[in-house]
């Protein structure tokens, strides 16, 4: 049966990974993303390549009043959206609190944690009506655990697993299943983002080891939401073999 699947952050990574996974499933979907020219490019690719019917939306999920009107007013019936993955997330720098950067805390706070409530407002209450529903929020592992100069970004994907909770209890009475995703290292542009373009720094993450990819994350997000409607799987921590948790990995001497 077809499905509406809206997918935040779409762009690029597990966002637009699981864009395809699910377009392959015959599908319809709403992504949304800041690239109008990847968003562009992604919505014609599926659509060529897979059939589907993709209404794609530009805008960034930390304006509110661009969530609203975007979201909160879907043509047709778009607006019977059967799972929403809230996707949309970010690491900014790398340092000590002391030395860390308030615009970089701002932005982390403002797409991880905000973005998040302003999308699941604005849709939840469409799911609440129709008594069912799936809301998939891709965590992190630095929402189970806290690492050195990565406080501010662990507090936000704290906040994202303890709000995934706390929306199993709200919506249980409505049918409506939570899925909170938290994976270990995924190679995807995350890196290049938290180091702002320095891509030998964020190389460097990956390097020695076989990361997970958008692609393995795309798998269990699909998975999560094609079992029988009475079953819900609340929490997944994804790594790849060679990582044990946030600080402990195994990685191979490369040699000259």
């Amino acid at each position: 049966m077809e499905r509406t699947v809206l997918i935040t952050g779409a762009t690029s990574g597990i966002g637009e990974a699981a864009a395809v996974k699910f377009a392959q499933s015959s599908d319809r979907l709403i992504l949304t993303g800041r690239r109008k020219e990847r968003l562009d490019e992604l919505s014609s690719h599926l659509a060529d390549t897979c059939g589907t019917e993709v209404l794609a939306l530009c805008f960034d999920v930390r304006d509110r009043t661009a969530v609203e009107k975007n979201l909160g007013s879907l043509p047709g019936n778009w607006n019977q959206i059967d799972i929403l993955i809230n996707n949309a997330g970010l690491a900014v720098g790398l340092s000590h609190l002391d030395e860390g950067e308030p615009d970089d805390w701002d932005r982390m706070v403002d797409t991880n944690i905000k973005g998040l409530l302003y999308v699941t407002r604005t849709i939840a209450p469409l799911m609440v009506r129709r008594g069912s529903g799936h809301i998939i929020n891709i965590a992190s592992i630095a929402g189970k655990e806290v690492y050195e100069n990565g406080a501010v970004y662990c507090a936000t994907k704290h906040a994202v697993d303890a709000l995934s909770r706390g929306m199993r209890l709200d919506f249980v009475k409505h049918g409506i299943k939570v899925t909170n995703i938290a994976p270990g290292l995924v190679e995807t542009e995350f890196s290049i983002v938290r180091f702002k373009g320095n891509k030998e720094r964020a190389s460097a993450v990956y390097s020695g080891l076989e990361p997970l990819t958008g692609d393995d994350i795309a798998e269990v997000i699909h998975y999560c939401a094609s079992l029988p409607a009475h079953v819900c799987i609340n929490d997944v921590v994804i790594t790849p073999v060679a990582q044990a948790n946030s600080t402990t990995t195994i990685r191979k001497t490369i040699q000259p």
